[in-house]
């Protein structure tokens, strides 16, 4: 059989190879992970008051803020660094009791 409108019977698979190679490289730049590119950390609807070094210490700050009526949580964000978060309307209580926190 002679090659259609002048085509080499290897042009078609070299085509679709490139788009298909092209398309893998763009596919693993556009969703590569790298540390840097890491989107901010989105605390919703929380308050950060206090970051400490030890989770026990944060642990304990949040059973202080507990017995004072404010609701908190704990969240650690990386190796030696925990973070109590609270709402935004107890946020200046709470900053006031994490100040006087002897861990914090």
């Amino acid at each position: 059989m002679a090659p259609v409108a002048g085509m080499h019977y290897l042009t078609a698979p070299v085509i679709a190879f490139t788009v298909i190679a092209g398309l893998a490289l763009f596919l693993r730049w556009a969703f590569r992970s790298e540390p840097r590119r890491r989107p901010p950390s989105d605390d919703g609807l929380l308050t950060r008051v206090a970051t400490l070094s030890r989770q026990e210490s944060a642990l304990a700050l949040r059973a202080v803020l507990s017995d004072a009526g404010i609701r908190s949580t704990v969240r650690t964000s990386g190796p030696h660094r925990t973070e109590v978060l609270v709402f935004p309307e107890d946020a200046a209580r709470a900053r006031a009791l994490a100040a006087s926190f002897p861990a914090a």
